[in-house]
């Protein structure tokens, strides 16, 4: 069997919202929800939250979690966990972004399962079927087109594949029924330790340089990200907006 934990990434400084980890989200911090959901992974054997501030993990000690407290200098979520799993010994690490409180256990064991049953694969995610014009048109919702082995061949901002009979132009596009298939990522990386450990050692690449996606920096070194297609939408929480937003969609699916 391998040994598979979870790295929660929770940062306090936030520049669009200072202190998301600990805003509260119908009774609970965010990084709690976060959390009791990566602990009932069935998959995972153990979960830390890693952070660079105290009242963070004082929060989250104060409800049971494990917290590790790493260098207040990491660029990314993904450079932080690297640091917590450095230490650690373990085959897999999960990670699960601090401001995603939606992501179901099972939807992180079916990640975990696409990284297990696959040799070739060097990281493994999700994806799920855009339904909104609105998530199609974000340069907030990242989307991913994949091979027909179900690896990712690339990560935009941009709505892609680009469906060019059903969108003229730019100004056209929008989802036609049974005809434009888009795919949103969801922000859940399963990586292979020593495929961690030697990502997070490259130089950002020249295509994660433009669009600010850190997935191409892996595509691009050659590494093989599985992409698994779930049916369950998530949404992350980047503003003050999107918490009043998630409050009414854990409202309506609670």
């Amino acid at each position: 069997m391998q040994k598979v934990i979870g790295i929660v990434p929770a940062r306090f400084n936030s520049t669009r919202f200072p202190g998301k980890p600990l805003a509260i989200l119908n009774g609970k911090p965010i990084i709690q929800r976060v959390y009791e959901n990566v602990r009932a992974s069935k998959r995972i054997e153990d979960v830390y939250i890693a952070t660079d501030d105290m009242r963070i993990k004082e929060a989250v000690e104060s409800f049971g979690g494990k917290a590790i407290m790493t260098s207040p200098d990491h660029e990314s979520g993904t450079d932080r966990i690297a640091e917590v799993a450095r230490d650690m010994d373990c085959d897999i690490v999960v990670n699960v972004q601090g401001d995603e409180p939606f992501i179901l256990p099972h939807m992180i064991d079916n990640a975990v399962q696409a990284l297990i049953e696959d040799r070739e694969a060097s990281i493994s995610t999700l994806a799920v079927r855009i339904t909104r014009d609105e998530d199609l048109l974000s340069p907030h919702v990242v989307k991913v087109v994949i091979d027909k082995n179900g690896y990712a061949i690339y990560f935009s901002r941009s709505p892609i594949p680009f469906y060019r009979d059903e969108w003229n132009n730019l100004n056209s596009i929008s989802l036609v029924p049974e005809r434009t298939i888009v795919l949103k990522h969801i922000g859940i990386y399963c990586y292979r330790r020593n495929i961690l450990l030697e990502f997070t050692s490259m130089r950002k690449s020249r295509l994660e340089e433009i669009e600010r996606l850190e997935q191409l920096r892996a595509i691009e070194a050659g590494y093989r990200i599985k992409v698994r297609e779930t049916e369950f939408d998530t949404i992350g929480i980047d503003t003050e907006e999107d918490l009043k937003r998630a409050e009414q969609w854990q409202n309506l699916y609670s």
